[in-house]
This record gives structure tokens, C-alpha cells and sequence, in this order.
């Protein structure tokens, strides 16, 4: 038999939110070392869960699938059920047994059989999910797959290429490299697949082995990293590549089921986007996919993965039409080497797989389950950050075709960011968000003369000083709300809208707040302040913002400038993108750009 997908269970060092594996009723344990489950008698485990339910349309729509079938293995007696779940209606039981569970012999059904006996469409699409009751006490749950039989005749397995960039995180990407060597030593067809960690800092200290290249490399970002792996899965013959990051915080089922998907999918295009949750809410989603116009738009932000309804709602859905310019995150990213036309552009960081994934004419789908685990967004908020987002998102309007839009279309964006980061009193990091639209307006020859960012990144750093992180001890934590800051959401949100929170008004006393940085990108939460001191996450440092109606109508009057400038200029900017972007994209560029 050959594995689709196994059933995963909860990982310490991954996630451990019991609902997105399973829901439960009764008395039952996970051994987390033996990594199984034991039941008393009438418990009762169901696995209409985000990580071990199948998604029959994803699979059959765009994979060769014929028959399939469902294992599981255990020890103990069990009422063994098997659900269908349509889009548009109840769910059918298909599968209905009492078995008795055995380590070394797994029961087996055959799927395809009981869809049959629904109707033909039923075969091809629904979600599919296993339930087990207990029908003695200490059943034991230990592994479960959906299958098919054999491979289709005359399939070439892929031959793929995990290509990590790290810069300077030793520990993490050491300690991803061992996952990556213990889990291809069992994985099937381990032995199809090589990891390269390109060592932008040159001090992984990544010994060579048979499945891992070390690549030492300039620090030139992760456009140039991942350049560099891409150059060398080509030079090794590898008819896929999955980009990830170094810290590598997802379940290696994670590879296994992008594998066998690649490895059986129709169209030779396909490529597998891995979704996003936050390590702050490991319940929650960020992104199941994400599609790019005017700013980035994540697809099922929010969605309760520990919600069985809402899960299989946004399975369904997932295979219905996606936008045309969806893109995938480089957390994880697969796809197949031949469809590259387009290498990354030297963003440096942010904006690049964005970018790569429009230039390039994938076949971008999602997988239940495949997903990785990172540090929240807003916490990594700075100002270099939020310079490289701004830079980058003029640049996809100006080089992608699907996205192109007037000089004041593209300006309205700019302008977004800046008045966003002067509602909240960050006029720092407006100035530096000034100096990003400055550095597009120049042409791609600037990327090209900046590809190490390191002249930028000195100069945002001194630019923003005063928005830096500092010992908390160091700062006053008093806190007095007045006035507007006590009126309900949408009172406060026109108060600030109307008043450009308070610049308008001379003579306004507002507060002085104390915020967690979870609320720092809302800008609603500054409306009615002229003090805010951020905290981050763990409480042990801060900075403080102070409302000056003197920075605020300088930042206004230097965006009023530029955005006259771009206007004005717009077609011999366009026309410099034009001309140089296919070069600067290229992989003679990064050729000639690597041995520099």
C-alpha cells in the first residue's frame, strides 16, 4: 500500500491543541513517547480534525488516484465508523463494523467500494473522516493511513530538493537538519530526496552527509539563499524543490503528504503552498494560502481549527476557484523545477516568494495538514520590516502584469502604509516608509546596488532609535485613559478617522496607554491616545510612541512631495521595471551576482 497520508498525533515540540488532531468523548490518554492513544470502555475518538481528515476533491481533482482505501491498527475491540461528508448536505455513515484492533495486522477498507454505493460524484469529492469507540476497557489506538494499492504505471517519482536558508540560528537549523535525517531514514522514499542548507552566515556548521549538502553563501537575504538552493537543485537534477524555513516547526507528515501529492498530481505545474498558524494561538489559522493585490490578503484568517464545522468548511471550499494571484509562503513552499521561468528578485527579504510565486506559473494548491508553525507577524513588526513590506509591495504592481495599476493606484498604497504608521504615532517609521517609496522610485538598480541591505539597514536603524526596544524597568507603566479612549469601537474609530487621531485638534488632552503587542497593528487601539507604550510578548521590554503634531505635518508634507514625484515620473519608472526586471530575475543574474 502505498501512504497518502498518515494520521498524526500531538508533537510537544510542535503543536499539542489536542482539538486539531481529534475530538474526543469518554475517558482516554496519549502516551506521548509510545505516540498512541488508549481508550476505556465507550470512549469514543473522532478525526474530523484539520490534521487527520482526508479531502477527497483535493486528491482526486488534481492527482492520479483509482482506488483508495483506509487503515488503522491498535489493540482491542472497537466500533470502527467511516464518514462522508458533502458540502451541501448531512453526512453519510459509508462504513459501519465491530473489529478487534491488531498491532501487526491492520485493518483495511476499502474506501472507493463504499463511496460507490453513495453515487458517483461521491467518490470524487466530500471530506472523509474515521470515528472509534471503545467497546473494552484499554483499546489501544496506535496508527492509521489513507492508501491507494500501487503507484500508477510508468510514474517517475520526483526527485526532491529541501532547500533551508539559515542565518545565524546554529541551534534551530542543527536541530532541523536531525528531524529532516531521522524522518527521510524511515520515509519510503527518503532516498529520493535531498536537504541543502544554505548558510547565509557561514557558521551552521552543517556536516555533509549523503542526504544534506551545506552550502556557504554571502548573506544576501533569503532572495539570494533561496537563489542559491534553487541554482543547486538544478545542478543536482531535482525535479522539485520545497523551500522552508530553518526553524522548521511543523509535523514531518508535512513532507510525506506534499511528496506523494507532487509525485501523483496531473498537471506537471502543481505546487503545494503550506499553510500558517501563529505560536501564539496554535488553534487559530493565519493563512490557508494567500492571494496578493494592493496588500497581502490571507486566505481563512481566523478560522477556529478547533471547530470541526469550521474546518470542514474551509476544506471544501479550498478547491473552488482560487484568485490568480495566489502565492505561497516560503515557510514552505513545493514546486517543480521545470516551471521555473523567473528566479527570485533581490528583494533581500519580504516580498520575494510573493513575487516568485506570481512570476512563475505554478499550479498552486493547499494541503489539510500541511502547515508550519511561526512567530507572529506582529511581533516582528519594526521599522526595517515595515520599509522592506512597502518596498516590496510597489514592486509587484510595477513588475507582475496581473497587478499593474495607474501612478495614483500604486501611490494609494504607499500612502496607506504611511498614514497607517502616523495614526499610530510611529512617525519614525513613516519617514522610513518614505525612504522605501524614495528607493523604488530610483529603479531595479537600486535593488541591485543594495543587494546586501546593509548600507539600509544602518540607516533605518539610526532613523528609528527612539522607536528601539528597552528594558521595561526603564520605563514608566502608568497608565490614565480620558475622553475619547473610553468610547465604544466605532464612536472612537470616527473620532479618530475625522481628527487624524487628534492632529486636527490643537488643545486635546488625550491618554496615555500601556498596550500588549498583539494590539500594536491595530490602529483603532491608538485612536484617542497621545502617549502609547508597547510590551512585548514576554513583558521584559518596551517602547513608547508620543504624539507631535510637528512630525506629523512634516511626514504629511514630504508625502505630499513624493507622491507628486511618482505621478509625475510614473511612465519612466514603469519603464525601467519593464526593462530591467527579467533580468534582475533571472538565473545568469544570480550566476553572476553569487560569485561577485
Amino acid at each position: 500500500m502505498i501512504t497518502l497520508q498518515n494520521f498524526i498525533t500531538p508533537d510537544p515540540e510542535v503543536c499539542t491543541e489536542r482539538d486539531l488532531y481529534l475530538h474526543a468523548q469518554g475517558a482516554y490518554g496519549f502516551a506521548t513517547e509510545a505516540a498512541h492513544y488508549v481508550l476505556m470502555r465507550g470512549a469514543e475518538l473522532s478525526f474530523d480534525s484539520y490534521f487527520n481528515l482526508l479531502n477527497l476533491a483535493t486528491w482526486h481533482q488534481n492527482c492520479h488516484i483509482k482506488d483508495l482505501f483506509m487503515e488503522i491498527s491498535g489493540r482491542g475491540r472497537v466500533a470502527l465508523r467511516i464518514y462522508h461528508e458533502p458540502e451541501y448536505s448531512s453526512r453519510t455513515e459509508i462504513y459501519s463494523d465491530v473489529i478487534t484492533l491488531d498491532l501487526d495486522h491492520p485493518h483495511q477498507v476499502n474506501l472507493t467500494a463504499c463511496l460507490c454505493k453513495l453515487h458517483n460524484e461521491a467518490i470524487r469529492a466530500g471530506i472523509v473522516y474515521v470515528s472509534l469507540t471503545a467497546l473494552e476497557d484499554e483499546v489501544q489506538f496506535s496508527a492509521g493511513r489513507f492508501a491507494i494499492p500501487q503507484l500508477p504505471a510508468g510514474l517517475e517519482l520526483p526527485r526532491l530538493a529541501i532547500s533551508i536558508t539559515t542565518f545565524r540560528r546554529e541551534t534551530e537549523v542543527q536541530r532541523t537538519v536531525a528531524r529532516l535525517e531521522a524522518f527521510l531514514q524511515q520515509f519510503a522514499y527518503g532516498d529520493h530526496i535531498r536537504v541543502q542548507v544554505v548558510d547565509n552566515g557561514q557558521s551552521a556548521d552543517i556536516p555533509a552527509s549523503d542526504r544534506v549538502i551545506p552550502i556557504p553563501n554571502a548573506n544576501l537575504g533569503g532572495s539570494g539563499g533561496f537563489a542559491r538552493g534553487l541554482l543547486q537543485a538544478e545542478e543536482s537534477g531535482a525535479s522539485h524543490c520545497l523551500f522552508m524555513d530553518d526553524d522548521a516547526s511543523f509535523d514531518m507528515e508535512n513532507i510525506a503528504r506534499s511528496y506523494m501529492f507532487l509525485a501523483l498530481a496531473h498537471d506537471p505545474k502543481t505546487a503545494v503552498a503550506g499553510a500558517m498558524i501563529s505560536n501564539t494561538q496554535k488553534w487559530r489559522m493565519w493563512e490557508n494560502g494567500a492571494w496578493f493585490n494592493g496588500s497581502c490578503r490571507p486566505l481563512w484568517n481566523g478560522t477556529d481549527l478547533r471547530r470541526a464545522d469550521k474546518v470542514i468548511a474551509m476544506e471544501h471550499r479550498s478547491n473552488q476557484a482560487v484568485p490568480g494571484t495566489i502565492y505561497g509562503g516560503w515557510w514552505f513552499f513545493a514546486f517543480p523545477v521545470a516551471a521555473v521561468t523567473r528566479y527570485p528578485f533581490p528583494f533581500f527579504v519580504r516580498g520575494d516568494d510573493i513575487n516568485f510565486s506570481l512570476a512563475n506559473d505554478f499550479r498552486i494548491r493547499t494541503l489539510s495538514g500541511v502547515v508550519s508553525f511561526q512567530d507572529d507577524f506582529t511581533e516582528k513588526e519594526s521599522p526595517q520590516t515595515l520599509y522592506l513590506d512597502l518596498r516590496n509591495h510597489l514592486v509587484q504592481h510595477l513588475t507582475i502584469p496581473d497587478l499593474r495599476r495607474s501612478a495614483l493606484g500604486i501611490a494609494r498604497i504607499a500612502i496607506f502604509f504611511v498614514l497607517r504608521s502616523l495614526f499610530r504615532m510611529h512617525y519614525s517609521t513613516a519617514m522610513v516608509q518614505l525612504m522605501a517609496w524614495e528607493d523604488v522610485i530610483e529603479g531595479p538598480s537600486f535593488f541591485d546596488r543594495n543587494i546586501d541591505m546593509s548600507a539600509r539597514r544602518a540607516k533605518i536603524k539610526d532613523m528609528s532609535e527612539d522607536e528601539a526596544w528597552r528594558p521595561v524597568a526603564e520605563m514608566d507603566l502608568s497608565e490614565h485613559r480620558r475622553g475619547v479612549a473610553k468610547l465604544r469601537h466605532k464612536r472612537r474609530h470616527r473620532w479618530g478617522m475625522r481628527s487624524l487621531n487628534g492632529h486636527l485638534w490643537p488643545f486635546y488632552r488625550g491618554s496615555r496607554l500601556v498596550l500588549p503587542i498583539s494590539k500594536r497593528a491595530l490602529v483603532g487601539q491608538a485612536f484617542g491616545a497621545t502617549q502609547i507604550t508597547y510590551l512585548n510578548t514576554r513583558g521584559d521590554k518596551a517602547y513608547r510612541v508620543v504624539r507631535s503634531r510637528r512630525r506629523f505635518a512634516n511626514v504629511l508634507w514630504k508625502m505630499a512631495k513624493l507622491t507628486w514625484r511618482f505621478w509625475r515620473h510614473f511612465d519612466q519608472i514603469q519603464k525601467a521595471y519593464d526593462q530591467d526586471y527579467k533580468a534582475m530575475s533571472s538565473k545568469a543574474y544570480w550566476q553572476d551576482v553569487l560569485k561577485r
